[in-house]
């Protein structure tokens, strides 16, 4: 089946993105008529065009006519995961609707609600799309074009999110419309910064005579692994060993704390690294 199957953890990483996604939703975007692309965007506009039909419903329809489009263009081992989650994401919001229903805004203040219905779902569909899979919806959509086109999957889904609200304009009005506009464009920017900061590790490269003892602290202390490479310095002459480490935040402040300990000449570079591939880290 689809990779977010694979492990126990990714599934539950897929599951609590979705949640998060939804909880925006329900309790941010739904009541402020805040269109912001995707299923979820059009089922809030067709539940206020059709009186009686709630946004949860409304997104059960839309995403079973989206995975029989799927399935006939794409094929069942392509979409498995983006199946899963369209439904999964609909169930989430008509369980919410169920049970927590909400009769408007929390705040009179719109910017407020518009800064947590950006935030919630761009989190949660940064966690969603870190395990490899997709919050489903008008991704199949995206997916169908990439592949029968030469349309990029990104373009596809910017086209088809701006034109969903862009009608958010025209049925909820003009101020609405903006916020939705606005809303989109924040989307699409913290989306790439919350996925690049969930993979974000440390690049730390280390010069010292105490080369023993840091690769000691290193595999004992930290338990982590060390690149060890011999070179020579331009002004001195002098060869000595360069260890090469990838770590986690906290780790690179203890490895960095415990260098200053043991040898305060050491030279030490730190960069971040966008993503790490490979044993101990993301399989490949």
């Amino acid at each position: 089946m689809d990779r977010i199957f694979s492990n126990k953890r990714d599934f539950l990483l897929v599951n609590l993105g979705l949640l998060i996604v939804a909880l925006g939703v329900h309790f941010f975007n739904a009541p402020n008529h805040f269109a912001i692309g995707g299923t979820a965007g059009l089922s809030i506009i067709l539940s206020n065009l059709l009186p009686g039909l709630n946004v949860g419903n409304a997104m059960l329809l839309l995403n079973a006519a989206l995975v029989l489009i799927g399935f006939l263009f794409l094929g069942k081992n392509v979409i498995v995961g983006t199946i899963y989650s369209s439904i999964m994401l609909s169930l989430l919001i008509w369980v919410l609707e169920a049970v927590a229903p909400v009769a408007g805004p929390f705040t009179e203040d719109r910017f407020l609600e518009l800064c947590f219905a950006v935030i919630l779902p761009a989190l949660g569909a940064g966690i969603v799309f870190n395990t490899g899979a997709s919050t489903g919806g008008t991704d199949i959509i995206a997916m169908i074009l990439s592949r029968h086109t030469s349309l990029e999957i990104g373009k596809a889904l910017l086209a088809s999110d701006f034109l969903i609200t862009l009608a958010a304009g025209f049925v909820f009005g003009i101020q609405t419309g903006l916020y939705c506009i606005l809303g989109l464009m924040a989307k699409a920017l913290l989306l790439d910064n919350v996925i690049e900061s969930i993979n974000t590790r440390k690049l730390v490269t280390i010069i010292s005579g105490k080369s023993e003892a840091i690769q000691g602290f290193i595999i004992n202390g930290l338990s982590r692994g060390a690149t060890v490479s011999k070179a020579s310095g331009v002004f001195s002459g002098q060869e000595k060993e360069v260890i090469t480490t990838v770590l986690g935040r906290r780790q690179a402040v203890a490895l960095r704390n415990y260098i200053r300990s043991v040898d305060r000449d050491a030279f030490i570079t730190i960069v971040n690294s966008s993503e790490t591939v490979g044993k101990g880290f993301r399989a490949i």
